[in-house]
């Protein structure tokens, strides 16, 4: 079985992950640290250097690869994972995976990233909390749709990890 974990940016969907993995003794994979394994450079300097659409087009590749892939996982996404090419429907065709959206709101999300614009490409220009909420509204509504499709939604807001992994584990029960 995979566990895919789909969200936003900064909805904890690789701490969770983690987590949960542990709990399941599941092997974990982060989507972004397995491309950059791969590509033996880091998201930020394959979006410098190569563009966004080709990170978007190896990402599916590796996405592929690992909903191919033999074992137990759980995946954590890259944000926008969900929302181009076929991706969505290679998850939710997936005889061996279970989604799980992990909602966020705006505030929250906010707040998870605050003190990680650096190291987040699609962020790191965004200079006023304003500017930022705006961001993030538009990009919400417009993934929403991507994310919904999941098998199951959890919200995230004022929850520990402990109590989002628990909703996560007692829904594969």
């Amino acid at each position: 079985m995979i566990i895919v974990l789909m969200g936003y940016m900064g909805c904890g969907k690789s701490t969770i992950g983690r987590q949960l993995s542990k709990i399941l003794r599941f092997d974990f994979l982060d989507l972004d640290d397995y491309i950059e394994s791969k590509e033996q450079y880091s998201v930020k300097e394959i979006f410098n250097n190569k563009g966004e659409i080709y990170f978007r087009k190896k990402e599916a590749t590796y996405l592929k690869e690992i909903l191919e892939s033999k074992g137990n996982k759980v995946l954590a996404l890259g944000g926008g994972t969900p929302c181009y090419g076929n991706n969505i429907d290679l998850i939710l065709n997936s005889k061996i995976s279970k989604s799980f959206y992990l909602k966020a709101s705006i505030p929250q999300l906010i707040s998870n990233l605050k003190n990680e614009k650096d190291k987040r490409p699609l962020i790191s220009h965004l200079n006023s909390k304003e500017e930022f909420a705006e961001y993030l509204g538009k990009h919400l509504f417009e993934r929403s749709p991507f994310y919904s499709k999941a098998n199951y939604t959890i919200s995230t807001d004022q929850k520990s990890v402990s109590e989002i992994v628990e909703k996560i584990v007692l829904k594969l029960v």
